[in-house]
């Protein structure tokens, strides 16, 4: 996994606002703790607010949010299927959670993409 990707998924992992060491953060990611120590410290030294300390555990500060996600076009493909089929065969509180999904994904797109 590439640092940048794993730093991603380190702060959306701690906006589930609950505290989480750097042990599982580690093994969820397949990193060492140490790793996880120097990505957390960048992280922070960033500006993100992530609170907490080694061997307690950290959590991201509430109101933090990241800027908007951009799909490619094989992703929004891909998104859009999936979420057809759960459409068509997943019953309908899924039907309306796929619905609801497209429309947020929809808001997302640059108008050349739509």
């Amino acid at each position: 996994m590439r640092r940048a990707d794993r730093l991603f998924q380190i702060v959306q992992h701690l906006r589930g606002g609950r505290l989480v060491t750097a042990q599982k953060l580690g093994t969820w990611l397949e990193v060492s703790e140490r790793t996880i120590y120097r990505d957390i410290a960048d992280l922070q030294s960033t500006g993100v607010p992530i609170d907490g300390e080694a061997g307690v555990g950290y959590m991201m500060r509430e109101g933090f949010d990241l800027p908007p996600l951009m799909f490619t076009r094989d992703e929004i493909v891909a998104l859009v299927a999936g979420a057809r089929m759960v459409r068509a065969f997943g019953g309908a509180a899924m039907a309306r959670a796929a619905d609801e999904a497209l429309v947020k994904i929809g808001a997302v797109l640059p108008d050349a993409e739509k």
